[in-house]
């Protein structure tokens, strides 16, 4: 090692990776270790977290909840951005990331630490996501990323690490799954699930029950945004924590949200993961029908066509960068007329807008009726056509006397 360290400030989830680090950081830099771990709506993964982090060897553990910051100032502008990676996922665990990782280094400050730890691997996209946090606010940190350094190669290996010092891992050689769980969804990656042909077990799932066996008979609901926000279900306030939660015990009961993806990693491999965001694919839905109605149509198309590299940026941990500010400049302007009410209908699986409206709607029945009205003329069409079809007329008549 290069350079040694005093005080660590370890992100710690005490799942198989942080809960061999703590004693991997002593040993092998002989620093004080102090865990932190962040509440983002895991629920009672965090309950045993403080014994076992002082039993195997930290100074002491922070436990922060950030749910109300991680909805807020994280998960919503994801979501008026319509950010979706590769069409299909919700980026649970990428939007986790950069809060997780900015509570890190403001404990370090207060600290005093000269360096802070992760237990992402050197495979995976979550340690370029803490780091880049990590620069973006704190560039003099130190940062120390074990399975970058150890001789570790596998999770069988973690395992018999884990057993030799003692330390109890909720991970088996039978069953090693790696799971990771927050308010906005849950992800699933290994064990049978590395072979992209493998169905997963329908049993693993949490906050969804399958299509197969939920209600027969649909649920509509209806959810208020305000500027792009959502802020009611059902005609009840909820805040935004309490909002998400009651949108996954919801969406969950109707078997909506599973997504089982094969997804570009930054980092240039292939990865198959299986997700479950109930309330978040109802959410992207809702939020999308209502911008049909309030958003002109070049303003929703560039909105659209940004939303990709929005959702790169989040994705790639760019949270704190200047191209992701600006692009939240864009989209909260965008988001000023995006209020109103959106009606969804969920049954086994599928969710279905069935209604929208607002008051700055920029839908007009008079102007789209099949009746009769006295405010489009038709006749005015065959200009605009001539007009719009002009260049396609120059060059058939190029192309018929080349052919001449």
């Amino acid at each position: 090692m290069s350079q040694q360290a005093k005080k660590v400030v370890l992100a710690y989830s005490g799942g198989l990776d942080t809960s061999i680090i703590i004693p991997w950081l002593k040993e092998n830099y002989g620093c004080e270790v102090i865990a932190y771990a962040a509440d983002v709506g895991q629920g009672e993964e965090l309950d045993p977290l403080e014994e076992k982090a002082i039993k195997t060897g930290a100074s002491k553990i922070y436990i922060e909840d950030l749910k109300n910051e991680f909805v807020t100032d994280f998960i919503f502008p994801m979501l008026k951005a319509g950010a979706i990676y590769e069409g299909k996922y919700l980026m649970g665990t990428s939007v986790a990331r950069p809060v997780i990782a900015k509570r890190q280094v403001e404990i370090a400050v207060k600290e005093g630490a000269d360096a802070v730890a992760h237990g992402a691997t050197g495979k995976g996209n979550d340690q370029v996501r803490f780091e880049l946090t990590f620069k973006a606010l704190k560039p003099d940190l130190k940062i120390i990323a074990p399975w970058r350094e150890w001789d570790i190669k596998s999770r069988d290996e973690e395992i018999e690490y884990a057993g030799k010092r003692g330390i109890p891992v909720p991970v088996t050689k039978e069953k090693p799954y790696s799971m990771d769980r927050n308010l906005w969804h849950i992800s699933y990656e290994g064990g049978i699930l590395e072979d992209p042909w493998n169905e997963y077990n329908d049993d693993m799932f949490i906050y969804t029950t399958s299509p197969e066996k939920a209600p027969d008979q649909p649920e509509i609901i209806t959810i208020d945004f305000e500027k792009g926000i959502p802020v009611a279900i059902n005609g009840q306030g909820y805040n935004p924590v309490e909002l998400i939660f009651k949108l996954n015990e919801i969406g969950g009961k109707h078997g909506v949200g599973r997504v089982d993806i094969v997804e570009n990693r930054l980092v240039g491999m292939k990865s198959r993961g299986v997700y479950e965001t109930p309330g978040g694919n109802i959410l992207y839905e809702a939020h999308h029908a209502l911008e049909t109605i309030t958003l002109d149509r070049d303003t929703l198309h560039y909105k659209q066509m940004i939303a990709g590299r929005y959702a790169e940026l989040v994705y790639n941990g760019q949270w704190f960068t200047p191209l992701k500010e600006a692009m939240d400049a864009f989209v909260n302007q965008t988001q000023r007329t995006v209020t109103g009410m959106v009606k969804v209908k969920l049954y086994k699986g599928n969710i279905q807008t069935v209604g929208r409206k607002s008051p700055y709607s920029l839908y007009q029945e008079k102007l789209a009726t099949f009746g009769a009205d006295q405010v489009y003329n038709q006749k005015d069409a065959e200009g605009f056509i001539n007009l719009f079809g002009l260049p396609l007329k120059v060059q058939a008549g190029i192309n018929q006397s080349i052919k001449k």
